[in-house]
């Protein structure tokens, strides 16, 4: 049986840094990624026979866990009818219809192949919209590879340590902003000095590439207004935080509703897909309709469909939010007891199917600066050894991590158990201030 390890080696040999997406290497927690057989419900089993309790799930995309059966039915029944057209069909409709009906501010909706892809388009809609160059985002967090958005990005740039990425022009940085998250004051600062250049504010409504933050009341209501005043474009980048903190996203709890909105990961059942949605009237810019241009080989994929139009409807059954807030919130609280018990320091947030920790003094955290000061080499010894215990959390201090409806009493029972073991053992080697 080849372990992990060997795969790991072998992964290098042809695959840049032995993977097809940094975070996955490991870099952040040390030692070598481990290697995945298949998934099923809350559990990952490894190529070597061991099973895990997932909370990555595919970084957000597994609001149902692995391989539900729903899901895997719809994508075998459109599979069998062609795997890809690159022409229209009626599914597409739908799901743009039924992200419409869910999420109200998106009156139009373009499908795409990635949740990057979705970013890079709002921003040149929304320059185009506006004719501005500018924008503005927020230190820590990340809104896929699109180089106007590497600037001070979290998640994965967060865990390596880059700043910004190699290969992005001085000239096209320049046209970026960026202040903290949850500071209006900034933000008003900044508006003052380049309001009318400014083009689009970008935001994840709830950071979740910088761990788990959430806005602060009013922060969220202050970039509407501000918006308005100066005639740019606010985009909510729900990525990750679409259909997952609540059927609506984050708009639906907060009440605030952007011109722009991103998603992907939850609306595609699993399998890559990104979509863009808002206003008509900017919306229409876009080609053919206009002179903004998007186009995509794979854009609307019937098997992508199929599965985001199925998953959809499951979580659109009532109280299944409130379920997974539930389940949520057992785990975040059942840490965060057993932590104190054990005299370490943890901070942690839940809100939906999204949680965070960090390991910090501070009961509350609001931006990138403060989530950079948490513990990360006590965070990388937790991780490890929750991983020997059968605990998969996000390999990086810097991410969200995610519960699914196939996460049960029984799961978190036995992730607290092992936590407490683990909380035990570093209290007793003097490892908490590592």
């Amino acid at each position: 049986m080849i372990s992990s390890h060997e795969l790991f080696s072998k992964a290098k040999q042809f695959i840049p840094g032995g993977v097809n997406s940094p975070v996955r290497s490991f870099n952040a927690v040390g030692g070598s990624p481990t290697f995945f057989s298949h998934g099923k419900g809350a559990y990952l089993f490894d190529v070597e026979g061991k099973s895990y309790i997932d909370y990555v799930g595919s970084w957000g995309a597994l609001i149902l866990g692995h391989a539900p059966e729903k899901i895997v039915l719809a994508v075998e029944e459109a599979a069998k009818r062609g795997l890809s057209f690159g022409a229209p069909t009626a599914a597409e409709i739908d799901l743009a219809e039924k992200i419409s009906n869910l999420m109200p501010n998106l009156t139009k909706i373009r499908l795409m192949n990635s949740g990057t892809e979705a970013t890079m388009t709002a921003i040149r809609l929304a320059r185009g919209y506006t004719g501005r160059d500018k924008i503005l985002k927020f230190n820590g967090c990340y809104h896929g590879h699109v180089d106007a958005l590497l600037i001070k990005a979290g998640s994965g740039l967060a865990s390596l340590g880059i700043p910004d990425s190699a290969g992005v022009p001085k000239v096209v940085a320049q046209q970026t902003l960026s202040v903290d998250f949850n500071n209006l004051e900034q933000v008003t600062q900044m508006f003052m000095h380049y309001g009318k250049e400014i083009a689009a504010v970008i935001v994840e409504p709830i950071a979740a590439n910088m761990n788990c933050v959430l806005p602060l009341s009013g922060f969220l209501e202050g970039l509407r207004e501000l918006c308005d005043y100066y005639g740019n474009v606010l985009i909510f980048d729900e990525v990750i935080s679409g259909f997952r903190v609540a059927l609506g996203g984050a708009q639906e709890i907060y009440q605030v509703k952007p011109d722009l909105t991103t998603l992907g990961k939850i609306i595609g059942g699993g399998l890559p897909i990104g979509a863009l949605g808002g206003r008509a009237e900017i919306m229409d810019c876009l080609a053919p309709l206009g002179d903004v241009y998007q186009a995509g080989t794979l854009s609307g994929n019937p098997i992508t469909v199929a599965a985001g139009l199925a998953t959809l409807d499951l979580i659109s059954q009532p109280g299944f939010h409130a379920e997974l807030s539930i389940i949520n919130e057992k785990l975040t609280s059942g840490l965060l007891e057993l932590a104190k018990a054990a005299n370490i320091n943890l901070q942690a947030h839940c809100i939906g199917g999204l949680f965070g920790f960090l390991f910090c003094q501070k009961t509350e955290v609001y931006n990138y600066q403060q989530v950079k000061s948490a513990n990360q080499l006590l965070f990388k010894e937790f991780f490890h050894r929750m991983l020997a215990e059968g605990i998969y959390f996000s390999p990086s201090a810097f991410e969200s991590g995610f519960i699914s409806s196939a996460h049960g009493i029984q799961e978190i029972d036995f992730t607290l158990a092992a936590a407490e073991i683990v909380f035990s053992k570093l209290q007793e080697q003097n490892l908490v201030s590592v």
